[in-house]
């Protein structure tokens, strides 16, 4: 009975060894292929095949998801196809994998250039401002915030400049605006002027007017009164030379 137990326990053993022997086997084999991947994308890469080098890179990736370089790579791939955003989440990624200072760094950094190729300035700022950081001599790093820095400075101004700009047009048509409402405001007012002006002619008495023959009826009527003044005034002589004054002795 115990040589039987003793039997199943060797068993036992054996196969716990095999086990073991398969996991180290498929680890190294793993291993194996996310390296043989990365070099394979890194022979693409240098023959300018990015696309192709994409795919090998995330196939590294599939293999070994714990792969700071092949995620590293599969940025740098993605950036040469002007994929900027998608290769900044790669960065990204790669620099919470990696444990490395130089590497975090390098990774932070083509995170910066990612988003400033993607118009995102401020954020590519500090990007740079963290990859130094880790490593102050980077000048490549320095470089890129300064100029990052600068640019955001000139988009600042002109954005600014923009919005006086504007503000200096809204202003102009509040203006337009106010000329126009005193405008019509003076129109309405001379309106009421002049109807104000043909009222009071309409309520005052008209001239009137007299034909031609009404005007010589009138000449000769009052010819004919002045005549009759003038016989009335000889008339009255000579009576006056008839009348003799009786003197009282």
């Amino acid at each position: 009975m115990s040589r039987a137990i003793q039997i199943s326990d060797n068993r036992t053993v054996f196969k716990s060894i095999l086990l073991y022997l398969f996991l180290i086997f498929s680890a190294v084999l793993n291993g194996q292929t996310d390296k043989n991947f990365i070099r394979k994308g890194n022979r693409e890469y240098d023959k300018s095949k990015y696309s192709d080098s994409e795919i090998s890179y995330r196939k590294a990736v599939d293999k070994n998801k714990q792969s700071p370089d092949a995620v590293f790579n599969v940025g740098d791939a993605l950036y040469k196809q002007n994929k900027f955003e998608e290769a900044g989440k790669q960065f990204l990624e790669n620099t919470n994998q990696s444990a490395d200072k130089v590497k975090k760094s390098a990774g932070l950094f083509n995170l910066g250039n990612s988003l400033l190729k993607a118009n995102k300035i401020e954020e590519s700022i500090d990007a740079y401002k963290n990859s130094l950081k880790l490593r102050p001599d980077n000048n490549e790093a320095k470089y890129n915030l300064s100029y990052a820095m600068d640019l955001l400075k000139r988009q600042q101004d002109q954005q600014k400049k923009q919005q006086q700009d504007k503000d200096k047009k809204d202003q102009n048509k509040d203006k337009d605006k106010n000329d126009q409402k005193n405008d019509q405001k003076n129109k309405d007012q001379q309106k009421d002027q002049n109807k104000n002006q043909d009222q009071s002619q309409q309520q005052q008495p008209q001239k009137q007017e007299i034909s031609k023959d009404d005007a010589q009826r009138l000449l000769n009527s009052l010819a004919n009164d002045e005549k009759n003044v003038q016989e009335k005034v000889k008339l009255a002589k000579a009576t006056k030379a008839k009348v003799r004054t009786v003197k009282n002795w």
